[in-house]
């Protein structure tokens, strides 16, 4: 697998749910997942709850930069960021920050469908002019594209499991709502995510 020059318009339209449990599915060595405001998370949860999982709860756009400081405490920790397109167009900053600190522990993945699903399905601009792979090339992550389809997705999330970041993987997804709904107790949450995370720290 390498970069490619797939374009979100070729790239497959996926389902969410089926590659957050292929993600989670490579997951074997206590990798920390930051789970985006809404659908993604619940389906990070609907996944598993493995204690390493973050589960953002109502703080939009804050997923990168919360996965970006986890990765820089703990560089021997492979670290994903879960975000959605609405929520990544609020921290744009986040990817030149992530790309000048050259965090090889890190990778975000963007599930792009093109609306604001959980409030009204209002189009986001990468229904219209945004290009999240371009964006994060051009704020330097060079590791950057669209996952051309499940197979793909997987290959580049093995990639970013062998410590080849910063990475960025833009997948189009579809608009179907959430696997399950995460357990909504933000002290449990950050509990149980701290001492996991000090396990290894």
């Amino acid at each position: 697998m390498s970069t490619n020059d797939t374009t979100r318009a070729d790239a497959k339209v996926m389902n969410r749910s089926d590659l957050t449990r292929r993600l989670v599915a490579q997951l074997h060595r206590q990798e920390a997942v930051i789970g985006g405001v809404g659908y993604n998370n619940f389906d990070l949860w609907a996944a598993g709850q493995r204690p390493e999982n973050f589960y953002m709860l109502g703080s939009m756009g804050l997923a990168a930069p919360i996965a970006m400081g986890v990765a820089l405490a703990q560089p021997q920790r492979t670290v994903f960021a879960l975000e959605g397109d609405g929520s990544l167009l609020m921290q744009l900053g986040a990817l030149g920050s992530i790309a000048a600190a050259r965090l090889k522990n890190l990778c975000v993945v963007v599930f792009d469908n093109g609306v604001y699903a959980i409030t009204g399905r209002q189009p986001t601009l990468s229904a219209s002019t945004v290009d999240f792979v371009a964006v994060a090339r051009g704020c330097g992550l060079a590791q950057s594209a669209w996952a051309t389809d499940e197979a793909d997705f997987e290959a580049r999330v093995a990639t970013a499991l062998n410590g080849n970041g910063p990475s960025l993987i833009a997948a189009r997804i579809d608009e179907q709502k959430a696997a399950g709904t995460t357990d909504r107790d933000p002290v449990r949450i950050r509990q149980r995510f701290m001492d996991a995370l000090a396990a290894r720290a």
